[in-house]
């Protein structure tokens, strides 16, 4: 039986993509069982180096448990328990990653090679999900710049594309008779924004390896936009000269723009995006916190929108 969590929910949040539920609460039984020995393991996390980064935010952490169990992940399913429960099936080694379109040296990368050669640090970053809530993540991984000053973009290229896996066999929400969207997955990124030094993918958190469901072996992280942004299980790095389509953007065009930035004066159709609450910070008269313009990372982000209606490109 799941327990579904609504002590701390406007009423604007519950809508097909906010299924929420609390880990701590879920937890019971005499026995002392936990969510965590109930469900599937995936591969075994493997501890990794990383310096630490003067990007890093000074904020209380989200606990490892929150930040492994409450997800958004829709190629296992609606509801945040389901990343945790069915992302096991998703077999993450061997994986590489294509990189290709408008570059003077394509390639295709094996993830381990992508980890060994790169500088690995510790981004401890605020995230804001659209529907309200956030958490802070110690992120491991290395700047996008990296990768993309190594495959040499061509002068043509204005945007940069990003592919998820498309699994079925593996990922269970993508077998619906009724998909919530058009798989697989796609994002996408100004050039400039994927050149910021704050956009970083993203191969571990908490000192290990990324968690299935948390998007292994290799995610998108870009603090300043709205969490579903940051696209999982990367399979494809596609650099191009038109904005590309984007997942939430084709579903409801109207709800997700394309640039996602986080912004307290642009609600959502459906709900304020004025206020957060923090995820970890529960109880039944949760005081939610004011939305911070681009999360809070303005001073490194906002010069890459001057002069753009960012009400009407949100």
């Amino acid at each position: 039986m799941l327990i579904r969590r609504t002590t701390d929910i406007l009423p604007s949040e519950i809508t097909p993509r906010a299924v929420y539920l609390s880990r701590r609460q879920w937890m019971a039984g005499a026995a002392g069982l936990t969510l965590a020995a109930a469900l599937p393991k995936g591969p075994e996390a493997a501890p990794l180096s990383a310096a630490k980064s003067p990007f890093s935010t000074d904020e209380k952490k989200t606990s490892r448990e929150d930040v492994t169990s409450y997800n958004n992940y829709y190629e296992f399913g609606t509801g945040k328990e389901d990343p945790a429960a069915k992302a096991g099936s998703l077999k993450n080694s061997p994986w590489t990653v294509k990189v290709d379109g408008m570059v003077g040296k394509p390639a295709e990368f094996a993830i381990e090679d992508l980890i060994k050669s790169s500088a690995l640090e510790e981004r401890i970053y605020r995230m804001r999900c659209v529907e309200g809530w956030s958490m802070v993540i110690p992120w491991v991984g290395f700047p996008l710049a990296d990768l993309v000053k190594r495959v040499e973009p061509l002068g043509s290229a204005k945007y940069v594309a990003f592919e998820t896996a498309y699994r079925p066999e593996e990922m269970p929400g993508v077998q619906s008779m009724f998909p919530v969207l058009d798989w697989p997955y796609v994002e996408g990124l100004r050039l400039d924004e994927a050149m910021n030094p704050l956009a970083i993918l993203a191969v571990g958190l908490y000192g290990e390896t990324l968690p299935n469901q948390n998007g292994a072996p290799i995610r998108l992280v870009v603090p300043w936009k709205y969490g579903f942004k940051g696209i999982k299980s990367i399979t494809r790095i596609s650099f191009v000269d038109k904005q590309p389509e984007t997942s939430w953007n084709k579903q409801a065009p109207s709800e997700y723009g394309f640039y996602a930035n986080v912004n307290p004066s642009v609600d959502h159709p459906r709900w304020s995006q004025a206020t957060e609450r923090r995820i970890g910070e529960g109880g039944l008269f949760v005081k939610r916190r004011p939305t911070l313009m681009f999360n809070g990372y303005a001073e490194q982000v906002a010069s890459l929108y001057a002069g753009m209606d960012l009400r009407k490109l949100y």
